[in-house]
């Protein structure tokens, strides 16, 4: 059985991982983001690799009920109805909605992923929810990609984490002796070691939270590091990101 992590999705190619579990992590924010629009009623999530193509994406629905989010530098992308924050995904406001989504790192890696099968979007907020989702793919398929979001293209303290946290609760005891890592797999578990199993340890400690803190969304750092607020698994298929029992 095999287990890879990729810090970032920069190297990754579609022939990688075509037709194997892929789990995608974007800690702050954009995974934490679309497990809570899609926990509190939204119908999907469409990523775009940017601002200028989540408009033409939107503009070719031609629907009432899409809204524009996503962020550039952390901020709101101007003109969008909603930036990436989890707490600007309430029930008035995504229920029954189709989110377009471009964000910096979240939904290009996303994008990135898309030729696995199933893509699952995990978080800390969706943690078991998640694992235990990853740890049956992983037991049907024998491997398992999680990959990182990272941060404009490089390493992302707080995505390595939760890489390890999510290799940990998904990979049995027993299994471990015989499993093939590479060695972000090893490094990623040793950051586990290293901050132990309090999400605030880890997240407190990365550039993205800093750079949180530092624009007033503190309450989004405190939101995405409390574990399992939501029991959904997201899964990407054909470009939408939706809940399996919605379809």
């Amino acid at each position: 059985m095999k287990l890879s992590v990729h810090f970032t999705p920069v190297g990754l190619s579609s022939n990688m991982i075509a037709g194997r579990p892929v789990l995608v992590v974007d800690i702050l924010r954009a995974s934490t983001t679309i497990v809570a629009a899609l926990a509190n009623g939204g119908r999907a999530v469409l990523p775009a690799a940017s601002a200028e193509d989540a408009l033409k994406l939107a503009q070719n629905l031609e629907r009432d009920d899409v809204l524009l989010a996503g962020e550039r530098r952390l901020e709101k992308i101007p003109g969008f109805a909603l930036g990436n924050s989890p707490l600007e995904m309430t029930p008035e406001t995504v229920g029954g909605k189709t989110l377009v989504m471009a964000t910096t790192n979240g939904t290009p890696a996303l994008l990135a992923a898309e030729a696995g099968r199933p893509v699952i979007i995990g978080a800390a907020v969706n943690f078991t929810a998640a694992a235990e989702a990853a740890a049956r793919a992983f037991e049907e398929a024998g491997e398992l990609t999680i990959l990182c979001a990272g941060r404009e293209k490089q390493f992302a303290l707080e995505d390595a984490y939760a890489a390890g946290r999510f290799a940990q609760a998904i990979v049995p005891g027993k299994l471990r002796r015989r499993l093939e890592m590479n060695d972000a797999a090893i490094a990623a578990r040793e950051l586990v070691r290293r901050y132990g199993t309090k999400w605030t340890s880890a997240l407190n400690a990365s550039a993205a939270a800093r750079d949180l803190k530092a624009l007033g969304f503190r309450a989004d750092l405190k939101f995405a590091a409390e574990p399992d607020r939501y029991e959904v698994v997201p899964i990407l298929n054909d470009r939408r990101v939706t809940l399996p029992e919605r379809g």
